[in-house]
């Protein structure tokens, strides 16, 4: 992407996620309350996790497991580990606990699209071609996972994303935001392995 396109890229993640977070508050209120109301405090989840040039940052999410669970421990591969509480199996199946990024893409250390950001010891041991997906901010949704999402192994995920940095576009940014609301919010056979 050209300065122009990055700009671009920029105010598209502000308004769109800027008004989702405006005009879809209710309902992540309601969420925020059925999580509350299913286990005890807290709402979200929050975890260090690497940004673009390897700049920590803190991601929400809505919390799907109970609240006694290693916060660094293997991520749910199943709808039945008995980690997960009965909300956050559904928010887990249906991409609903991503949405607090919203938040993390307003304050610009996400973008809409990009690579999953994962932890910063998983980044530190990266090959020269893996860091490649640091040049990038992480993303809410990415290439990765409207082509498999937990059912694709890490190696090959990695590859994915320093593909999509490689062939960044708005059209292709477009293109995973559109498979994304048509696949990401039924049900999913796949968990997010990282």
């Amino acid at each position: 992407m050209n300065p122009w396109q990055r700009a671009i890229k920029r105010i598209f993640d502000v308004v769109v996620a800027g008004a989702v977070l405006l005009v879809g508050w209710p309902f992540l209120a309601a969420l925020a309350v059925l999580i509350r109301i299913d286990s005890p405090r807290p709402v979200l989840f929050r975890q260090e996790r690497a940004g673009r040039h390897m700049q920590p940052f803190t991601m929400l999410k809505f919390r799907t497991m109970r609240p006694e669970t290693p916060p660094y421990g293997l991520s749910p591969r199943s709808p039945r580990d008995p980690r997960l509480t009965r909300v956050g199996r559904f928010l887990r199946e249906t991409g609903l606990d991503e949405l607090p990024q919203l938040w993390n893409v307003l304050k610009g250390e996400m973008s809409l699209v990009g690579p999953r950001p994962l932890y910063m010891r998983q980044a530190r041991v990266f090959t020269p071609r893996q860091r490649r997906r640091l040049e990038v901010r992480p993303g809410l949704t990415g290439l990765a996972q409207v082509q498999g999402r937990g059912e694709v192994p890490q190696e090959e995920k990695l590859e994915i994303d320093v593909h999509y940095v490689e062939q960044m576009s708005l059209a292709l940014d477009l293109s995973i935001l559109c498979q994304t609301v048509l696949k990401g919010f039924g049900r999913q056979k796949g968990y997010e392995t990282w």
